[in-house]
Parts: structure tokens; sequence; C-alpha cells
């Protein structure tokens, strides 16, 4: 299980990333990490509405998602609503392109990658054996004094 702040911050973290390859990259370098990333976010985001899903369940959702949007292109209509709005335009995109559908499946991979991974340290973090205490007896509140000492027939 990866907690819905670890998620939230993986998103956070997807996209200073996908703002840093188009600041360092052009052309198909960064248009398909974009893609790629455009997935691992919609698996982010999918972690955050349900942290206990499972890695194949967040890439299977995020990887149908993205292509979900992929194949509305045809219809025109994203690109009728990126006209009128810069959010539609970089959430729904404007024109369909038959190799974007491979750059989601690759981010898809990614994102299970990534969530087993978390989902792996956040399991063995909970299960790890803590560190030891001294016990009670070996470890006094108080230092002991004779009033504390049990009494015994010879001492009354």
């Amino acid at each position: 299980m990866v907690s819905r702040m670890t998620a939230a911050g993986a998103a956070v973290l997807t996209v200073a990333a996908g703002l840093g390859v188009r600041a360092v990259a052009e052309g198909d370098v960064a248009k398909y990490a974009g893609d790629a990333l455009y997935t691992v976010l919609i698996c982010a985001l999918v972690l955050v509405a349900a942290p206990r899903s499972r890695p194949l369940a967040v890439a299977g959702t995020g990887l149908a998602l993205s292509w979900a949007v992929e194949l509305l292109q045809l219809t025109g209509l994203p690109a009728d609503l990126s006209r009128h709005s810069i959010v539609a335009r970089l959430v729904l995109g404007s024109t369909f392109n038959a190799p974007d559908l491979f750059w989601y499946a690759v981010g898809a991979g990614l994102a299970c990658a990534m969530t087993a991974l978390a989902a792996r340290s956040a399991r063995s973090a909970r299960t790890a054996p803590s560190v030891a205490r001294p016990a009670p007896s070996t470890c006094p509140a108080r230092p002991a004094c004779s009033e504390d000492a049990p009494r015994t027939s010879a001492s009354r």
C-alpha cells in the first residue's frame, strides 16, 4: 500500500519532470517523454484516490484512461475544446497520434514498477523489527530503596 501523501508527492514530481523534459529537450524526445509522463501522472492520481490499489491495477487504469483520451482525439472534440482552453489542451491534447499509444504503455510500465517498489518499501518498513527495549525489571523507574524490599519474617 502506498500512502496518499507519497502518491501526491509522486504526482508533483511527475509534473516537475515533465516541465524539466520540455525545458531541456525538444522534438520527439520531449513529446514522447511527455506522453509517458502523462500516464505516470494519471497513475499517481489513481493512487491518490485509491492508495490500496495493486500496482497492476493502477497501471492498467492509467493506461486505459490515457488511451481513452488519445482515442477521443479521433472525434475532434478535444481539438474544439483546446481552441478555447489551455487546460483542455494540456489534459486532452488536440490531435490523434498513434505512436502516443505505445509511449502511454511505457509510462504505465514505469508507474507499475515504481508503485510495486514503493509498496514493497512501505511493507518492509511496517514489518521491520522494532528496536528492542529493555524489560521493565532491568530499567526501574526509580532507584530501589529499603522500603521497596520485600519483608521477610526475620526483618519484622
